[in-house]
């Protein structure tokens, strides 16, 4: 269904947003720390997005770079911040995931999504997938 409302707009003239021409993956998602913003990619084009995020904190950053999604978790609990992660799909292995979370601070690292993305951000990431994270 999202690729049919990506190819629609494609016919109808309209391009997918710009912040995708920055971003290389194929298939996955990329998070652009200086607009707090992410998008899903589908066949090389924006599928959802984007939406507002936020991320790491100073001397907690996200980090920049070219990620695999490594495992998915619908209800996770991070034991060293204590605190909820749903909807978690992680990307390093030192546990930075997309989840849910509070769009008004910044995390541990992790990038967090409102409610609604963070669902769609789980649906449809899948292991092996990429995620790029640009500055």
């Amino acid at each position: 269904m999202r690729v049919l409302a990506v190819t629609a707009l494609f016919l109808l003239g309209f391009a997918a947003p710009a912040q995708a021409a920055s971003c290389s993956v194929h298939n996955g998602a990329c998070v652009q720390k200086h607009t707090n913003l992410a998008w899903l990619v589908t066949n090389g084009v924006t599928s959802y997005g984007p939406v507002r995020i936020s991320h790491g904190k100073p001397g907690f950053g996200t980090p920049v770079g070219n990620f695999p999604v490594l495992r998915k978790v619908k209800n996770d609990w991070s034991v060293p911040y204590n605190g909820p992660m749903p909807n978690a799909v992680y990307f390093t292995t030192d546990g930075i995931a997309f989840h849910q979370g509070d769009l008004n601070s910044q995390s541990h690292g992790c990038v967090r999504l409102t409610w609604e993305a963070s669902e769609v951000f789980y649906n449809n990431l899948f292991p092996g997938e990429r995620v790029q994270v640009l500055p």
